[in-house]
């Protein structure tokens, strides 16, 4: 992986060169791992013209999940607790005879970002801007393995629970037993908080588990995915507690589950972003549910569980291969209930077949 690394390096300090400038100080977390293979609590990369330096606080590594270091890449521990690593790049790139740095202002707050022009007056900051986050979007075949893995891995959580008695227990703690299955079968962690939605609260696209448990007849709605080698999946599942579903449970179900493959069988390289929405939209907009659709109906996966792109009405920009997305429409209906199903897909041409499904959970109605 140390090639690997070194490539994504190089290609950051060729932006920086296109720019006027050659050194770059990258502090956003995704970014630093991406370019460095690790990134501890608070740690900078300083891409350098000759040389490139990981600045930490601690050593890295040491926390489950965190990484580990390219071998090749010099590292700085800082000697001061509590000292900025940014600052410190900021200062080493002055050291080095720097004159341009571009750093990660969306990134940096306003009191760090004067904290590096106070100790290094003579360095001109500029902004690096999303340059790392466009290298990430497109993702190679390493990284897609790790993201297949993760899958798996929420895959087997999900199925495991399934097998289980639901009846009486409560949303939080079977978004706790499913954390906990992630952990046991090789995840380094949840991806995100685990939703669990019973009844009225099922279908909610940001619901936070509560103490109300499982009654026969709800809707369960689960999202959830693992995060592993830093790289995380989405699911989302809905099922029926009961043998015998209601006739608008099953309409809605099958409604959604129309919107979410015609979302899915839009991924296709060269599809607009706004246009994968759309087609999913489209489905739910026909049957009245204009106004209960969520913002989006999928956004990209990698180092972070929401990336580029956003598929959204609004969205800007088209697909490639190679990015993972997810497809997640929903309906919720207030007091009552709704679905929402949720896959993690990579976009690949249809020679290769279209889409290819990672999460792979079963999508029919399910009763529990």
């Amino acid at each position: 992986m140390s090639e690997v690394y070194a490539v994504r390096r190089e290609r950051v300090r060729e932006r920086c060169a296109a720019g006027g400038g050659a050194v770059a100080l990258v502090s956003r977390p995704a970014n630093v791992r991406y370019l460095a293979g690790v990134a501890p609590e608070g740690a900078a990369l300083l891409v350098g013209e000759d040389e490139d330096v990981l600045l930490c606080g601690r050593p890295p590594g040491e926390q489950p999940g965190e990484g580990r270091p390219d071998e090749a890449l010099r590292m700085r521990l800082l000697p001061a607790p509590g000292a900025d690593p940014a600052v410190a790049g900021a200062r080493l790139a002055a050291a080095q005879g720097a004159g341009t740095l571009a750093v990660e202002e969306h990134h940096l707050t306003v009191a760090r970002h004067r904290a590096l022009g106070s100790v290094a007056p003579g360095l001109r900051l500029v902004d690096l801007g999303g340059a790392v986050e466009q290298l990430r979007y497109v993702k190679d075949e390493e990284e897609i393995s790790c993201l297949r893995i993760a899958a798996e891995i929420t895959d087997q959580a999900l199925g495991e629970l399934l097998e289980s008695i639901l009846v009486g227990r409560t949303e939080r703690h079977l978004a706790l037993e499913l954390e906990r299955r992630l952990v046991d079968h090789g995840a380094d962690g949840p991806a995100f908080p685990t939703s669990v939605g019973t009844g009225p609260n099922s279908g909610k696209g940001t619901h936070r588990p509560s103490d109300r448990r499982v009654e026969e007849g709800d809707f369960l709605s689960v999202c959830l995915g693992a995060s592993y080698r830093g790289y995380r999946c989405e699911i989302g599942r809905t099922f029926v507690i009961g043998t015998s579903p209601a006739d608008w449970q099953i309409e809605l179900y099958d409604l959604v589950f129309a919107a979410q493959r015609a979302g899915r069988e839009a991924l296709l390289p060269g599809a607009a972003c706004r246009d994968v929405d759309r087609a999913a939209r489209h489905v739910l907009d026909l049957a009245g549910h204009a106004d209960d659709l969520p913002p989006l109906t999928g956004h990209g996966v990698g180092l972070e569980i929401d990336e580029d792109p956003q598929l959204a009405p609004s969205a800007m920009g088209k697909l490639d291969a190679c990015v993972p997305v997810t497809v997640e429409p929903g309906v919720h209906l207030p007091g009552r209930g709704g679905v929402r199903i949720d896959d993690t897909l990579v976009v690949r041409p249809e020679a290769d077949g279209g889409p290819e499904l990672l999460t792979i959970t079963t999508k029919e109605l399910l009763a529990l």
